[in-house]
C-alpha cells in the first residue's frame, strides 16, 4: 500500500467517522443523565432530509445546518414528552420513533430523491494544508469536520471540568439524590435530549450535504445505530468517543480499499461488520452485570418520577 493509498484512506475515514462523531456527541451527553434514545437513526434521517430541503430551497447550506438541527431538536422533544413526563419505555419509544422518522423522511423527501446542491466545499488550511500527508488528513476538510473537533473538546471540557457536567453526572448516576439538593432532573433530562436531537439532526445533514450532497431514501444506512454502540465502546469518556468514530469510519470503508487492493474475501463480509459489533453491543449493554464494568450512568433507561423516593 503505497503512501498516497494510506493519505486518502485516512482521509476517508475522517470525512467517514465525522457524522457518527456528531450523533454519538450528543447520545453521549443523553445518556449521561440517564436518558436513552435509541430514535438516532430516525432523527438523523430528519434531519438529512430537512437540512438538504433547506440548503436546496434557499441555495444556503447553513441554512440547511439550522434546519437539520430544529428538526432533530423538536423530534428529540416528542421522544422527551413520552418518556419523560409520560413515563413510557424508553427502549420502545426510541424504537418508535427511529421507525417514524424513517417513514416521515421518505415522504416528505420523495420530491426533491436525485437532486443535488453545492453543499460544504473543503476548507484548505493555509501552509498546513501543505504538509505531506498530514496536511491532506488533517486540514483539507469541509468545515462541519473541524466544527466537529472542536464541538468534542468543549462538550469534553463540559462534562469533566465544569458545575454542568457534575450536574450532568450526578442526574444520571441517582436522580432521587440529585433531586433532593434541589437539581430539576427533569429539566436537566429535558436539556440533554434536545441537545442529542440537534446533534443527531447535524449528522444528518453532514450526509445530505458534505458525505453526498443529495438526498436518498434510507441514506444513513444505520450510523444511528453505530453510533449507540460506539457510546457503549466508549465508555461514555468524549476522547475514546473521538477515536472511536474515526475508527469505525475506517472500518466501514475499508471493505472497498480491500476491493481495490485485490482481496479475494466477500466486500460485503467486510461491509457488514461494524453492524455486527453494533448488534453485539446492543446485546451486552442490556445485560445489566455488564453495565458497571462500562462504567455505564447508574440510572441510563429507568424512569424518574420526582413524587417518588429512590
Amino acid at each position: 500500500m503505497d503512501i498516497d493509498l494510506i493519505t486518502q484512506v485516512l482521509f476517508a475515514a475522517i470525512k467517514t467517522g465525522t457524522p457518527l462523531l456528531f450523533i454519538a456527541l450528543g447520545e453521549a451527553i443523553c445518556e449521561k443523565t440517564g436518558v436513552l434514545n435509541l430514535g438516532q437513526e430516525g432523527m438523523m434521517l430528519m434531519g438529512a432530509v430537512v437540512g438538504f430541503m433547506a440548503a436546496y430551497a434557499t441555495g444556503n447550506a447553513g441554512m440547511g445546518i439550522i434546519g437539520a438541527m430544529l428538526i432533530g431538536m423538536l423530534m428529540s422533544l416528542i421522544f422527551g414528552f413520552l418518556v419523560l413526563h409520560l413515563g413510557a419505555n424508553q427502549v420502545a419509544t426510541g424504537l418508535a420513533l427511529t421507525i417514524f422518522g424513517t417513514g416521515l423522511s421518505a415522504f416528505i423527501g420523495a420530491s426533491v430523491v436525485g437532486h443535488t446542491i453545492t453543499g460544504f466545499q473543503p476548507l484548505n488550511i493555509p501552509l498546513l494544508s501543505e504538509i505531506p500527508v498530514l496536511g491532506k488528513v488533517l486540514f483539507s476538510h469541509d468545515p462541519l469536520v473541524y466544527l466537529a473537533i472542536v464541538l468534542a473538546i468543549l462538550i469534553g471540557f463540559v462534562a469533566n471540568k465544569t458545575r454542568v457536567g457534575l450536574t450532568i453526572k450526578a442526574v444520571g448516576e441517582n436522580p432521587h439524590a440529585a433531586n433532593a439538593i434541589g437539581i430539576k432532573v427533569l429539566k436537566v433530562r429535558y436539556l440533554a435530549v434536545m441537545f442529542g436531537g440537534a446533534m443527531a439532526g447535524l449528522g444528518g445533514a453532514y450526509m445530505s450535504l458534505v458525505y453526498t450532497p443529495m438526498w436518498v431514501e434510507n441514506m444513513t444506512a444505520g450510523r444511528g445505530w453505530i453510533a449507540l454502540a460506539l457510546v457503549v465502546f466508549a465508555s461514555w469518556r468524549i476522547g475514546n468517543i473521538v477515536l472511536g468514530a474515526y475508527l469505525f469510519g475506517l472500518a466501514s470503508i475499508m471493505h472497498l480499499v480491500l476491493q481495490g487492493m485485490g482481496w479475494s474475501i466477500s466486500p460485503n463480509l467486510l461491509a457488514m461488520l461494524p453492524y455486527v459489533a453494533t448488534i453485539v453491543v446492543m446485546v451486552i449493554i442490556g445485560a445489566d452485570k455488564y453495565k458497571e464494568k462500562l462504567l455505564a450512568p447508574r440510572s441510563l433507561g429507568k424512569p424518574f418520577d420526582p413524587r417518588q423516593m429512590a
